[in-house]
């Protein structure tokens, strides 16, 4: 197996790359839908709106902290989690540019 190519791309690049793969489970998606659905930060009510485990859901809440889609304060004994504004405005502009580029296109496959 070879190794990773990542530092021959932008931070940018690698960025996006790190926010689409966190995109890449359906989990996730329904997870980012609940937190923008309610409009504030959730403590534990996650799990009881998707089926699957707490475990899992827990693995998921993870990898979508750590790609910066989603922030998770403390309260107490329990992490609160919302929806990170300016990681999705910075995927918002991206997908905004490829629909510029695309729009400005005249001649196309």
């Amino acid at each position: 197996m070879g190794a990773s190519k990542t530092a021959h791309f932008t931070d940018n690049q690698n960025e996006i790359a790190t926010l689409a793969k966190a995109l890449g489970h359906p989990a996730r998606i329904a997870i980012l839908d609940y937190l923008i659905s309610v409009e504030r930060c959730i403590c534990g009510d996650i799990v009881n709106e998707l089926p699957l485990a707490q475990p899992t859901v827990s693995q998921h809440l993870k990898e979508l902290k750590n790609a910066g889609l989603i922030k998770g304060t403390i309260e107490g004994n329990a992490i609160c989690y919302c929806v990170d504004e300016n990681t999705l405005q910075k995927l918002t502009n991206y997908l905004n540019k490829i629909s510029e580029s695309i729009l400005k296109r005249t001649n196309c496959c």
